[in-house]
């Protein structure tokens, strides 16, 4: 590593590739410290559905930003940067190397770029929005935004509520286009950051893994984790947390709205459509560099990258 200036990691994927025995693999052959990039790892009693590592690898391999939340509380990509620039700074001071993994490519796009200063949230006109999405759906919101926002529109999937409703409430309480805002972004100050994205070739790899997890997480008693969830009583889908994707649709099904096939098939349609959107994303970020997730050689051809390569800042 002596030819890399405090280096920062990125190691980016899909949903269900693999990103997290990589990292483990990785932590065994080289001095890093974990930091989850994660909007549901962040939860606490959210461990099945967001195929949590186990409480054993985490003793082991320790993930900052791990168990943080209460799933009744909200956390921002603003909390994120926060957080996570301050653990950096704190990791290299201990001469170790940041490694990032998840897939949540909002937080690292905020990471990587800064944030536009966005105003806080209006519980108000968000709970106005989450009615208008139970009452006509995600489509319709991505319709609305279109007419005030075409840009963002964009750039927002039909299928990512969370955003959709950000980006109509931004608007809503400044009259100003949220795409307009993202003009305005502090630029980070300048880090080393080696890119990493893994994912499998076949796209229909990716599909059957996604399937065969969430199978796994039914058998591991996932519906109960979302019924003790319900049972608090505090909880409801208009937080983030009860709107990560397999437990917004479980939750829905416990509600009684649909039948234990329909909640197993949304589940997995919706996973598949996070990916693509993950994949998305992946693919606007500069300096990206691409391995697939498939190879048996994966992590010798990563520590060897990682090793080797010399980023351009």
């Amino acid at each position: 590593m002596q030819n890399i200036k405090s280096p920062i990691i990125c190691l980016m994927g899909p949903t269900a590739s693999g990103k997290t025995d990589l990292a483990i693999n990785i932590a065994q052959k080289l001095p890093i410290q974990i930091i989850s990039v994660d909007s549901a790892l962040i939860y606490r009693h959210m461990n099945i559905g967001t195929a949590k590592p186990a409480p054993t690898v985490l003793e082991k391999y320790p993930h900052h930003l791990i168990n943080i939340c209460d799933p009744s509380e909200r956390y921002s990509a603003a909390n994120f940067c926060t957080q996570v620039n301050a653990l950096i700074a704190k990791i290299h001071q201990q001469q170790k190397i940041p490694l990032l993994v998840g897939g949540t490519m909002m937080y690292f796009n905020a990471l990587f770029k800064g944030l536009a200063q966005l105003p806080d949230a209006d519980l108000n006109i968000r709970q106005k929005l989450d009615n208008l999405l139970k009452e006509k759906g995600a489509a319709y919101l991505h319709t609305q935004l279109q007419q005030v926002d075409p840009t963002a529109a964009d750039k927002i999937h039909p299928n990512d509520p969370q955003r959709l409703q950000r980006a109509l409430e931004v608007y809503q309480i400044t009259g100003t286009p949220i795409s307009e805002l993202w003009q305005t972004q502090a630029q980070q100050p300048s880090k080393t950051f080696i890119k990493i994205a893994i994912s499998p070739a076949d796209r229909k790899v990716l599909h059957q893994r996604i399937e065969q997890r969430f199978e796994q997480m039914l058998q591991q008693g996932f519906l109960n984790e979302v019924e003790q969830l319900m049972l608090r009583g505090d909880l409801s889908l208009g937080l983030p947390a009860i709107r990560c994707v397999g437990y917004r649709q479980a939750w829905q099904h416990l509600l009684g709205e649909f039948d234990f096939t329909t909640m197993r098939e949304k589940s997995i349609i919706a996973t598949r459509q996070l990916a693509k959107r993950q994949l998305t994303w992946l693919r606007s970020f500069d300096d990206m560099y691409w391995f697939d997730s498939c190879d048996e050689n994966l992590t010798s051809i990563i520590l060897a990258f990682i090793k080797t390569h010399k980023p351009d800042k």
